[in-house]
């Protein structure tokens, strides 16, 4: 069996969704530790936090020019040093003992509400009476639930989606928030993402868990059809700038939800739903992030 490459990289925690998509974008990467926490008598005695644990199936020679063009990109739509974290690496070469397992063993079951829990695809899990199972590979693409971005939409699409609503999921990632919405009773539900990658994903997680959703390569803008819920798990500059596209694909008195907005960069955001004039009817906060639900006239 090849040997793999186990790379540790120092950001800041509230980013580690975001760097982990950079590298399953970018490289052969085949899974993410976010954290570790070790306990003793009940006390954590050590952790890995702000420490993202990569392992990787090759060397990537580009490794450093890549990340560099990834930060300058951030950099450029407003996010600061400090909120990237320093991004200094480590790379050890491994010998390989099942260590496409390794990188699971931290992952358990997500209890997103009392209704809602996501399962790793590993996992045998005996859903509670009532509770809705979403089961995914938390290694296979952006946006598996345990992220508080994600869990913000999803908290949205529990309280305000009606049965029989029509729903689009812009940036879908691994389509866990459309799967939630049929879950939930939509009607119709579609996915779109700018990252070709994960559309045979999406697919692969909607027949993993039963459902019939649309997933396509897509933006906003490019969207005809208009929709009775949108969900927008997107970084805080990337929905300012589409807030018009996101309004557009809306029908009148539909919803959206808007995630993926540090507290500190909420003004951003806000200027854009007053721009559009869309009314916040909800507005969901969870540790250093803030969602909104607005409505359109």
């Amino acid at each position: 069996m090849n040997n793999y490459f186990e790379l540790v990289i120092t950001i800041n925690p509230t980013m580690e969704d975001i760097i982990s998509d950079i590298f399953f974008t970018n490289f052969d990467c085949e899974g993410v530790v976010l954290e570790e926490e070790t306990y003793k008598d009940l006390e954590m005695t050590s952790t890995t936090r702000g420490k993202l644990r990569v392992f990787l199936t090759s060397y990537p020679a580009n490794l450093k020019e890549i990340l560099s063009t990834e930060r300058e990109l951030m950099k450029s739509r407003g996010l600061t040093d400090e909120e990237l974290g320093s991004w200094e690496i480590t790379l050890d070469e491994k010998e390989n003992q099942d260590w496409s397992k390794k990188w699971k063993e931290k992952w358990t079951v997500t209890h997103v509400t009392d209704k809602i829990a996501v399962i790793p695809s590993w996992l045998d899990y005996e859903p509670k009476q009532n509770e809705i199972t979403i089961t995914l590979d938390p290694g296979c693409a952006f946006g598996t639930g345990t992220h508080q971005t994600t869990q913000l939409c999803m908290k949205a699409l529990e309280k305000y989606l009606k049965k029989g609503d029509s729903v689009a999921d812009i940036g879908t990632g691994s389509g866990i928030l459309a799967i939630l919405a049929k879950k939930l009773g939509a009607s119709r539900v579609y996915g779109c993402d700018i990252d070709e990658t994960v559309i045979n994903v999406c697919r692969e997680n909607a027949v993993i868990n039963g459902v019939e959703v649309a997933f396509e390569l897509n933006t906003a803008d490019k969207i005809t059809e208009q929709y009775d819920f949108v969900c927008a798990n997107i970084l805080h500059f990337v929905l300012a700038e589409i807030m018009g596209d996101l309004k557009n694909i809306t029908k009148p008195n539909g919803l959206i939800s808007l995630s993926g907005i540090l507290d500190e960069k909420k003004d951003m955001v806000l200027d854009a739903i007053r721009r559009e004039n869309l009314k916040i009817i909800d507005t969901i906060s969870q540790d250093q992030w803030i969602s909104y639900v607005v409505q359109k006239g």
